[in-house]
């Protein structure tokens, strides 16, 4: 049986068996008949369905990475706002595949499964971050500032992941409550590395107390 397979196609594959059947494959061998293909062949792309799941998240992000690439404003943005058209253009793509990443990560009995999945995003979002050389108060000392560079990237994973995280929660119209927490969070992160002040904080506060009360 010689059908040959590209990665794209495994994985548009996997993600609609996964979205009829609500669980993987039986197995590698199982999903290959399904395809039409040998087994061999899924290996030559992917060694396991771990690693298939990871790489979906990655599909994600460089689909995201290649409309901002068309979009010629975003090349003269400011890292500010080239990180909010990233978050934009990235949850649009999460929402035009919404019941995937629902049925991926929605999962509260395995964390740490959920953060294995995203690895690779993980790998290629905090590279994307330090690629914008994002400017942030000078320390005195050279090892201060290797962690504090280090820093940056994982508070900037963390801030992701909360917003993924408000995403699947959010059951506003068109998922718009998630539009107006990026802007607030992504401002105030900003803020909170050039200034004192605390309005930015406030204000995102406001926002996640009032989405708590009208939630209860």
């Amino acid at each position: 049986m010689e059908n040959k397979k590209t990665s794209e196609e495994i994985l548009s594959a996997y993600m609609n068996h996964l979205l009829k059947a609500g669980s993987r494959p039986a197995s590698v061998y199982a999903f290959a008949k399904e395809l039409e293909m040998e087994e061999a062949e899924f290996y030559k792309h992917f060694g396991s369905f771990e690693a298939l799941e990871k790489a979906v998240f990655k599909a994600f992000f460089d689909q995201s990475m290649q409309l901002l690439d068309k979009n010629k404003a975003y090349h003269d943005f400011d890292a500010k706002n080239k990180v909010i058209a990233f978050y934009y253009t990235f949850f649009e793509v999460l929402k035009a595949n919404r019941s995937y990443v629902l049925l991926a990560l929605n999962d509260q009995k395995d964390k740490l499964k959920v953060l294995a999945s995203l690895s690779e995003l993980k790998k290629a979002f905090t590279a994307y971050i330090d690629g914008l050389e994002i400017e942030t108060p000078k320390l005195p000392h050279e090892k201060i500032e290797k962690f504090k560079a280090r820093s940056l990237k994982e508070s900037a994973w963390a801030q992701l992941l909360f917003t993924l995280r408000f995403w699947i929660e959010d059951t506003s119209p068109d998922l718009e409550k998630t539009d107006v927490f990026i802007e607030k969070s992504v401002n105030t992160a900003f803020a909170l590395l050039d200034a004192t002040t605390l309005n930015s904080v406030f204000d995102l506060g406001k926002f996640l107390y009032h989405e708590k009360i009208m939630s209860n």
